[in-house]
């Protein structure tokens, strides 16, 4: 694949009108996660486009709710906390509200991005009231519940997530990879819309000595960074075991963890030896990553992973399993190294690569240029491009999704 955007993707069509377009999501900025930050980046390519974006999301409590001045027009709902993420919200029904606000304020189109009681009962509300109707997958879910000792709630959490999906009349997912596997599973209406990365912000001039000093890493030491959720989905065990070889050969090398989570208390106290540096965001987050120069990404969980285009677009050498966004992104030898998926022995004697100085820099000056290609001006173009395309009568002809009466009566929440 060489970009987000297929050769044949069209744009919006020539002189096409402005929009008003509806996002559904129960994860925002300031929380700090992959989908907040993608939605997030996704609102601003509409609103600079001169689409009119109105975004439905749970509250987030008084800590949470100072926003920047040009934040989109929102409707907060009700939510709860989600147990074992406790910094993140899930948002309750709020499908009769949703129908009177919609009734009063119809959308052009509702883009559902998260799965939950909000997302499902704004699908009913959009369905009873005719509206086209795009969502996002975004997280492997049904995947997740293995790690939390609920590995035989995977199958209704596959067929849910299938059902929500397929009352939609577009799904986007964020690989080529992940539209063949769900398709194989029933999904339907699939189109690959990719991330992006901001190169201006994570950028290998952001290196700094100085914070590299703090970790007790001079000039030529070897730094491994992982970025990303501090929990049992993430696989953290083997980053510990890949890290533990890597310093066998270079017992200089340090390892610093960026994140939090529900293991953080746990791996700092077993893992004394490391710097668990907590969430950072914005100009602190990119200084982190280009101070690195390895980045171990075990997960393998992902949907994508935009840690690992942030780290590829900070100049760092990346080890991942092949699958999610390193099969799409990462040329093995080439501007990364990949493992098969799964497998620890050939994850651990990647990283092992990484103790030639030379290699590491020419992997880590490639997977730049790579990232380079990922604008998210490229993304922004498609996803207006595919939310017109649902506009098209023709379109909507074809391929609208199917309504039962059953969801009528679920919309009534």
């Amino acid at each position: 694949m060489d970009g987000p955007v297929s050769p044949d993707a069209p744009l919006a069509p020539r002189g096409a009108r402005s929009l008003h377009l509806t996002l559904v999501t129960e994860t925002y900025p300031p929380e700090i996660n992959g989908v907040a930050m993608t939605v997030a980046r996704l609102t601003e390519g509409l609103r600079r486009r001169g689409h009119r974006v109105q975004l439905i999301r749970p509250r987030q409590g008084a800590a949470k709710e100072a926003r920047p001045a040009c934040t989109p027009e929102e409707v907060l709902t009700r939510g709860l906390p989600i147990p074992g993420y406790d910094r993140l919200r899930m948002g309750l029904p709020a499908g009769g509200r949703l129908r009177r606000l919609w009734r009063t304020q119809r959308p052009d189109l509702v883009h559902i991005v998260t799965e939950g009681p909000l997302g499902w009962s704004a699908l009913n509300a959009a369905r009873a009231l005719g509206l086209p109707v795009t969502s996002s997958f975004h997280t492997n879910f049904h995947a997740y519940s293995r790690h939390y000792g609920l590995g035989w709630l995977a199958t209704p959490i596959a067929a849910y997530l299938r059902a929500f999906h397929n009352r939609a009349d577009l799904t986007l997912v964020p690989t080529t990879a992940l539209q063949t596997g769900l398709a194989a599973l029933g999904f339907k209406r699939l189109e690959v819309l990719a991330r992006g990365v901001d190169t201006g912000l994570f950028t290998p001039t952001r290196r700094s000595a100085a914070l590299r000093a703090s970790w007790h890493a001079g000039p030529d030491t070897p730094v491994v960074l992982y970025v990303g959720r501090l929990a049992p989905e993430k696989n953290l065990a083997l980053l510990f075991a890949a890290y533990g070889a890597l310093r066998a050969r270079r017992p200089d090398a340090r390892l610093v963890l960026v994140g939090d989570g529900p293991l953080r208390e746990t791996l700092a106290r077993t893992h004394p030896e490391a710097v668990f540096a907590g969430p950072r965001t914005g100009e602190d987050l990119a200084t982190h990553y280009a101070s690195g120069d390895i980045f171990l990404f075990p997960s393998l969980t992902e949907t994508f992973g935009n840690v690992t285009l942030e780290a590829m677009a900070s100049g760092l050498a990346v080890v991942a399993f092949d699958y999610a966004a390193a099969h799409e992104l990462i040329q093995h030898g080439e501007n990364g190294l990949l493992a098969p998926f799964a497998s620890a022995e050939d994850f651990c004697a990647a990283a092992l690569v990484l103790t030639d100085p030379g290699q590491l820099r020419a992997l880590g000056a490639a997977a730049r240029r790579r990232a380079a290609a990922f604008d998210w001006a490229l993304i922004h173009d498609r996803f207006e491009a595919l939310l017109y395309q649902v506009l098209d009568p023709r379109h909507r002809r074809h391929h609208a999704a199917p309504y039962s009466l059953g969801s009528r009566a679920a919309g009534r929440l």
